[in-house]
């Protein structure tokens, strides 16, 4: 039995590198070439920066998923959480600032921008992509996991390890986008519902860390309590680092596009 769950841990950790390291390292290989080739192009141009953030966030991915990061969460809450926090808010904030659906639009045919514009128009799309859906899925994900058995269950079943740590990237990365993504997106939600749900996501999730620092959340993982009390400092603190960026990356975009709609945005006041 502890040789099959060896084995099941390790084809996990396989599949891990797999879905976070080499995939993610191939992605950036084609963002880097069609980035590379509008650069060049003298009709068109492309941002050093976005193309700077986006490397960026796919490192931080790529090394949450490496030694010593991914050593020391396997065995210590602490780096759990640092692995956590890379995977889930501050590697998506590099992404999404990217801006790779502009980019891919940019480099596409005329027909297949039409066919992507047409696919994230779809209504199970849209409903996906609402900020108010990203936040459930984002910070209410977290409440499933550490509040509940479901971390202890995810340490000891190789497919929702896996499960985990791609929900960490994707969950945190739609919400980013819904929020403050320079990606088009039809029919995206008003800046005002926007910044309710970036501020009532950022309010659980605080809440969530006072939680876990108070009644040493998440149970039965036979860590010390002070090791659970600084993750969830780590956590407090760090996403609040990560949230700060991302209301500024709102309001930013939120004043890019004043003058052109000012209907459209807050007052800055």
């Amino acid at each position: 039995m502890d040789h099959a769950m060896h084995h099941g841990s390790s084809s996990a950790t396989a599949l891990l590198l797999l879905l976070l390291v080499v995939l993610p390292a191939l992605i950036l290989c084609v963002y880097l070439f069609y980035a590379y080739r509008l650069r060049r192009s003298p009709r068109s141009r492309w941002s050093g920066w976005r193309t700077a953030s986006f490397s960026a966030g796919i490192l931080m991915i790529m090394a949450a998923m490496l030694p010593p990061i991914a050593d020391w969460a396997h065995r210590d809450m602490r780096g759990h959480m640092v692995q956590h926090l890379l995977l889930g808010m501050f590697g998506p904030l590099g992404l999404v600032f990217g801006a790779p659906g502009i980019l891919l639009l940019r480099n596409a045919s005329r027909e297949m921008s039409r066919r992507l514009m047409a696919f994230l128009n779809a209504r199970p799309v849209r409903v996906l992509i609402h900020p108010v859906t990203a936040a459930v899925l984002d910070i209410g994900g977290m409440y499933l996991l550490y509040l509940t058995p479901f971390y202890l269950f995810s340490m000891t079943h190789p497919a929702a390890f896996v499960f985990l740590h791609l929900h960490f990237v994707l969950s945190g990365y739609l919400f980013t986008w819904s929020i403050a993504g320079p990606d088009p997106a039809p029919r995206r939600p008003g800046r005002a519902m926007r910044l309710a749900v970036l501020f009532l996501a950022t309010a659980a999730h605080g809440i969530l860390a006072k939680i876990m620092y108070g009644y040493g959340y998440p149970r039965a993982t036979m860590s010390p309590l002070s090791e659970i009390e600084a993750a969830a400092e780590w956590m407090y603190y760090g996403g609040d680092a990560a949230e700060l960026v991302l209301i500024f990356a709102f309001f930013s975009l939120c004043y890019k596009h004043r003058s052109a709609l000012p209907d459209s945005c807050l007052p800055l006041r």
